[in-house]
Parts: C-alpha cells; sequence; structure tokens
C-alpha cells in the first residue's frame, strides 16, 4: 500500500485547502514536503479560478518545523539546500495573489511558525501554541522568519521570542498581533471567512 501523500490539496469551487499531513512526525516538514508544498502553491497560485488558499494541518498540529532526523544529517552544501527549499516554499505563499491564510489548529512550532508567517492572514484555534525552539537547539530559522516576525509584532517582541524559545498560546499571540482571530473549529472559521471574501469579491465585481 502507498503512503499517504504528505501534501494534500483540496479543492471547493474557488477556494483550496492545503493540508501538512504528516502526523505521524507531528507534521514536521522534510526536503520532499518542503518541494511538493511550493509545487502545489505554485500550481494552485496560477489557477484564476481560485480566490482563496488556506493551509492547515492534520490532527491537532500545524506544524512542528523542520524534521529533525533531516536536521542532523545536514552539511554546508545540504544545509543551503535545504534552507533554500523552505525559502522557495514560503516565498511561493507570499507571493500568490490569492489571499492567503493559515488556519493553526494546534502547535505552530519553529519552521511551522515560519510558515504561518509567510500567509497574509493568520487564524488560530483557542489550543494553539506557538514557539521559535533555535536557541535551545544551536541554530536559528532559515526560512524567512527572522524577516516576517518583526514587521508583525516588533523588533523587541522578536528578539524576546527567539531568544527565549518560550512557548505562547493563542490568547497572547491575538494579544501581540501575531494572529488576527482566534476561533473554533479554526478550519470552518477560515472557510466561513475565505467565502464571504470571494462572494464579496464577486458583489464588488457585479458593482464594478
Amino acid at each position: 500500500m502507498d503512503a499517504l501523500p504528505q501534501i494534500v490539496s483540496e479543492h471547493d469551487g474557488p477556494i483550496c485547502v492545503i493540508r501538512i499531513n504528516n502526523p505521524q512526525q507531528r507534521n514536521a516538514l522534510n526536503a520532499e514536503m518542503l518541494e511538493r508544498l511550493a509545487l502545489a502553491v505554485e500550481s494552485v497560485s496560477l489557477n484564476q479560478e481560485t480566490g482563496v488558499i488556506v493551509i492547515t494541518g492534520a490532527d491537532q498540529m500545524f506544524a512542528s518545523g523542520a524534521a529533525i532526523n533531516e536536521l542532523r544529517e545536514l552539511g554546508k552544501d545540504s544545509a543551503l539546500d535545504f534552507a533554500r527549499r523552505g525559502q522557495r516554499a514560503f516565498q511561493s505563499i507570499a507571493d500568490a495573489e490569492q489571499l492567503t491564510i493559515a488556519a493553526i489548529n494546534g502547535h505552530c512550532i519553529g519552521g511551522g511558525l515560519d510558515l504561518a508567517l509567510a500567509c497574509g492572514l493568520r487564524f488560530a484555534s483557542r489550543t494553539a501554541t506557538f514557539r521559535h525552539p533555535g536557541a535551545t537547539l544551536g541554530i536559528i530559522t532559515g526560512w524567512g522568519g527572522t524577516q516576517r516576525l518583526p514587521r508583525l509584532i516588533g523588533e523587541a517582541k522578536t528578539l524576546e521570542l527567539f531568544t527565549t524559545a518560550r512557548t505562547i498560546d493563542s490568547r497572547e499571540a491575538y494579544e501581540i498581533g501575531l494572529v488576527t482571530r482566534v476561533f473554533d473549529p479554526v478550519l470552518d472559521h477560515a472557510l466561513e471567512f475565505a467565502r464571504e471574501f470571494v462572494d464579496r469579491g464577486k458583489i464588488d465585481g457585479a458593482l464594478g
């Protein structure tokens, strides 16, 4: 039996849900998944019929960041390639003409947080948590979080979160501007928001 796909795209009219589907590894992102994520987003972004891309995770996990088992094996050249794969995947999200929403349904850690930061909007469940643990591992993210996070919450707060590697809950994430809404079930709320956004566009287009 073939393994289940680790990146799943589900289309519902003008809305596409892209799901990180690696629950056995806490939705950790390996090199192959980053490549598949980039291809999925790039393909959807070319579809003029798609108005919203929603990114979420399987089960009760959004994404736990880079796959640690791969990180341990990286050398100088392979580390650079791994960083560039993540940068390409997340930049494809940031560059998409469609509205992009991260429906953060659980733990959002390390590179998973970088993924959420690449989206235009971030909605979180009440049980979602956020953390950048690099300081405890002796590494720093190479996937754009160091640039995108301070734009949202400011340099001082970003530095505090990076250097302490502490976990914050969805309430604090909302208070500091990391997420824009806290709602359960978060994916349902994101899809409702997406439908309203698409419908408003149709009405505005008709009036224009």
